[in-house]
């Protein structure tokens, strides 16, 4: 009677982790398809309609051309200039979701900024380090004055 017990409590041990085993089995698909469809999301071309760098317009960049290919970037002026160009990270699991750019080329090859990021729609919302990249990441949508970041809100392009 004692083994017939002692299997019971065993199997009824068992049962609560065999169901967080099989939940997780369940879930990692679809975690790691959320890194994929954000990618997805950003992939082709958007133009900057709004910037704000440490408390004020940044009117030089909007215009700029922002797109995606894969897990590559590239910017150009509104007069279709090359600025930079490199890889692009996304953590989209943050809170706020970041990204991370790696430049390769341009006026500030092998450096980089970091960000984060919202997409809504067509409108791709960044905030980043790139006045200032020894600012370290944003964790809010602000650029206020002396943050070292810039606000972009871009729109995907129809072209």
């Amino acid at each position: 009677m004692t083994f017939v017990s002692e299997t019971g409590r065993i199997i009824h041990r068992l049962i609560p982790a065999i169901c967080w085993v099989a939940l997780g089995a369940w879930l990692f698909p679809a975690v790691a398809q959320s890194a994929d469809e954000s990618e997805k999301k950003l992939q082709g071309s958007w133009i900057a309609a709004k910037a704000v760098r440490d408390g004020k317009a940044a009117s030089d960049v909007v215009g700029h051309r922002l797109s995606f290919a894969a897990n590559r970037f590239h910017i150009e002026s509104k007069d279709g200039k090359a600025l930079y160009a490199g890889t692009v990270r996304l953590n989209p699991k943050a809170k706020p979701a970041t990204i991370d750019f790696d430049i390769t080329d341009g006026a500030l090859k092998e450096k980089g900024w970091k960000g984060i990021y919202t997409v809504d729609g067509d409108t791709l919302t960044t905030c980043d380090n790139a006045p200032d990249p020894a600012k370290g990441r944003p964790s809010t949508f602000e650029a206020k004055s002396g943050s070292g970041y810039v606000l972009i809100t871009f729109k995907r392009s129809k072209l």
